[in-house]
């Protein structure tokens, strides 16, 4: 009997130990934020400025990854001329050729400030962002009263708070499961190809057009959770270099069935719900599989899924939410 209970408690020994020696899993959930502006934009000049922040919330929703970049697209339009082939770059990607202290008073560059804002915001939830210390300035510029903070990100933060607590609210967000081994990145891509110029008889438009990636990779490189988004802003531009109208209703996601995919197409989904479709077929998935899944061109020249049972919930191209996802993936830190 001594040796029954002494084996039972040696297996219960042994079980305990591994319990504690697994990886503890927890729940989290990704978000992402679009905070986007045509303010700058002026004769000559049309220009969108779109703040996008991906953040990974912790079941008590306080950010525990955070990652920010800004799309600022500007195209000379003197004349009412465009520039259809333009290639833009993120403030992040141009790095220090973004030249932020050589042109300002700043002592770090905007990709260094970004990141301090990053660390910042770490423990904490989307009211303490929206409700952290400030000041207005004379250019009306909003910059924190942290003293720490302020040190290494004097720049203006509004649209860095929006876009944070934006991603903090995502109720189209994805909730996902580690053991807290993982990355967060975030990718934008812009066109202007569908952009026209104006003539003495009629108006031009610049549409400067985004999309968006955030991506969640776990220890083995695959996909945990994926949100994709995209902005349509359009600026009206007449011959003479002039800006006749901005309009921005919102991006994809928010317009939801605002965007009315379903009513001016044959799609029987809309945008929003087959973006949804296309980031639960990436999850679990790496970016080379996701890179690497069999497409067709349909009739109207579009790349969609090969697979029918795939094209019956995702039918719109898919060429652009596959590049900014893996380019996230790419990115992920």
């Amino acid at each position: 009997m001594k040796k029954i209970f002494a084996l039972i408690l040696a297996l219960c020994m042994v079980l305990a130990l591994a319990a504690c020696g697994a990886p503890k899993t927890a729940e989290y959930k990704l978000g992402m934020g679009i905070s986007l502006n045509m303010d700058s934009s002026k004769e000559g000049n049309a220009q969108v400025d779109a703040c996008c922040a991906a953040v990974v919330l912790d079941a008590e929703g306080k950010i525990v990854a955070a990652k920010i970049d800004v799309a600022q697209n500007k195209m000379d339009i003197t004349d009412g001329q465009v520039a259809t082939d333009a290639e833009f770059k993120t403030k992040l990607e141009l790095g220090d050729d973004y030249n932020m202290v050589k042109f300002s008073d700043a002592t770090h560059e905007w990709y260094e400030q970004a990141a301090a804002f990053e660390q910042y915001v770490i423990g904490k939830t989307a009211d303490e962002v929206s409700g952290m210390p400030t000041t207005t300035l004379d250019n009306g510029h909003v910059v924190t009263t942290d003293e720490a903070l302020y040190a290494t990100c004097s720049i203006s933060i509004s649209d860095f708070q929006e876009a944070i607590v934006k991603a903090c609210n995502d109720e189209q967000g994805k909730s996902f499961t580690s053991d807290g081994n993982f990355k967060l990145g975030l990718a934008i891509n812009s066109t202007a190809d569908e952009s026209k110029a104006a003539t003495a008889e009629e108006d031009g438009v610049v549409k400067m057009y985004s999309e968006f990636g955030a991506v969640v990779l776990g220890a083995d490189g695959k996909i945990l959770a994926a949100v994709t988004d995209a902005t349509q802003p359009q600026i009206t531009i007449n011959a003479a270099g002039e800006i006749v109208e901005t309009k921005f209703g919102g991006t994809k996601r928010e317009l939801k069935e605002g965007y009315n995919m379903v009513a001016y197409s044959n799609a029987t989904l809309e945008w929003y719900e087959q973006a949804k479709n296309f980031t639960d077929f990436a999850t679990g998935k790496t970016p080379a599989e996701l890179q690497g899944v069999e497409t067709k061109v349909n009739d109207e020249g579009h790349t969609v899924f090969a697979d029918e049972a795939l094209y019956a919930s995702v039918s719109i191209s898919i060429d652009g939410m596959t590049a900014v996802l893996v380019k996230a993936a790419n990115n992920a830190a």
